[in-house]
């Protein structure tokens, strides 16, 4: 029990109950968001989301200033985005695979997590880069724009880690240490040895990623601004920017993918670092030996051809629609006016019967009241005959008038 006199204690806690006690924060966070024909949709998945939408919006609005074509990159970075689920969710289950071996349908259920940021690098890369070479978009001034929205996208989605009640490290009496129901769950399953205490508080490793992401951002915006010297630099720059950052805060977590005793995205955040800070070194190298002969894409010819490509193509549309309109609109006016022809047509017609009926049916003659007369004439020959007979014989005998 030495740790509960180091580390402060928030004791057992509800399973939605989370807490920061150096900070006064003690709220409920459900990690369903809401339901939808019975399905219920977390936040975890609405908050990636969001991040996404966020990077793509920010990565659109400056295409241009990095000398590309937004409607040629939409393709890569739509095909960016897929291979970076897909790539996040392969790289997660294969360091879980003794948990999904037997449920394959668990695999594709991603609502409730299981997603790993570096899969999801290597997978937006991989894919996006091959999308990008069909649409013959050049590759670095893309990742140059991608990565920055890398920094925004994790910055935001790590939240839904926190909705998980996830991504989170040892004990700490720090500022910020927190502690929830779900947690202490966890760490009861998973360190019964006593090396994490489950009603200490503990780091919140996806609020410093968080922080870490969006301050990188910022800084890498600012750069790419004011001084991008080559293609691929602000690349670069992220991948040293976030390796320097996971690397210490993976060391501190608790729910890390491991290769035998190795924290993989640890070791993989220390080589990327390296990696990115050499090639960092070379990129410069180059430009200052190069001097004012090294042009960046968004400078070249062909950037501004593209662009001007893209600008001719978008004229001519505009153009096109403005000379259709005047069609259209004189076309839906002769509908219009052949249609209210038809309509004062059609009304004419009643109008014409009308005046043609008599006012007075009375007064048209009926043909077979006016024939009925003529018929009793020429059957009046006989019926006299017949009548004169009688009346000469002085009988008062009466024949039928039906015969």
């Amino acid at each position: 029990m030495l740790l509960s006199t180091v580390f402060q204690t928030v004791g057992p806690l509800e399973q939605d109950n989370v807490v920061f006690p150096r900070l006064g924060i003690d709220i409920n966070v459900d990690s369903t968001a809401f339901k939808l024909f019975g399905v219920g949709f977390t936040w975890y998945g609405v908050i990636i989301a969001l991040g996404m939408m966020l990077a793509m919006i920010y990565g659109f609005s400056r295409m241009r200033k990095f000398g590309l074509d937004p409607d040629r990159a939409i393709d890569g970075v739509i095909g960016g985005v897929i291979g970076g689920i897909i790539g996040a969710r392969v790289y997660f289950i294969i360091f879980h695979w003794t948990e999904y071996a037997g449920d394959w349908r668990a695999i594709f259920n991603i609502r409730n997590g299981g997603l790993a940021i570096y899969g999801g690098i290597i997978g937006a890369l991989l894919v996006g880069s091959a999308v990008c070479k069909l649409r013959k978009v050049r590759l670095l001034p893309m990742f140059d724009i991608v990565s920055l929205g890398f920094l925004i996208g994790q910055g935001v989605g790590r939240w839904g880690n926190f909705t998980n009640h996830e991504a989170f490290g040892c004990n700490t009496d720090g500022l910020f240490g927190m502690s929830s129901g779900k947690i202490q769950t966890y760490i009861s399953q998973h360190f019964s040895d006593g090396s994490v205490v489950a009603t200490e508080t503990v780091h919140p490793c996806f609020l410093y990623e968080s922080a870490w992401c969006l301050l990188g951002f910022v800084l890498l915006h600012i750069v790419s601004k004011k001084w991008r010297k080559f293609d691929g630099q602000i690349f670069l720059m992220y991948l040293l920017w976030y390796g320097i950052g996971r690397f210490f805060i993976e060391g501190l977590r608790t729910d890390s993918l491991y290769l035998g005793t190795v924290r993989v995205s640890q070791a993989l955040a220390l080589i990327t670092a390296v990696a990115a800070l050499v090639l960092l070194i070379v990129g410069f190298s180059r430009v200052r030996r190069m001097g004012g002969d090294y042009v960046l894409y968004v400078n070249s010819k062909e950037s501004q051809a593209l662009l001007e490509e893209a600008d001719r193509k978008a004229a001519e549309y505009a153009g096109r629609k403005s000379k259709d309109q005047p069609a259209a609109e004189e076309k839906t006016a002769v509908i219009l006016a052949e249609e209210e022809q038809n309509a004062d047509a059609a009304q004419a017609v009643p109008d014409a019967a009308e005046d043609a009926v008599p006012e007075s049916v009375t007064d048209v003659p009926e043909p077979e009241t006016a024939a009925a007369p003529e018929t009793e004439t020429v059957a009046e020959p006989e019926s006299e005959t017949a009548a004169d007979a009688p009346a000469e014989s002085g009988s008062d005998t009466e024949k039928p008038e039906a015969e």
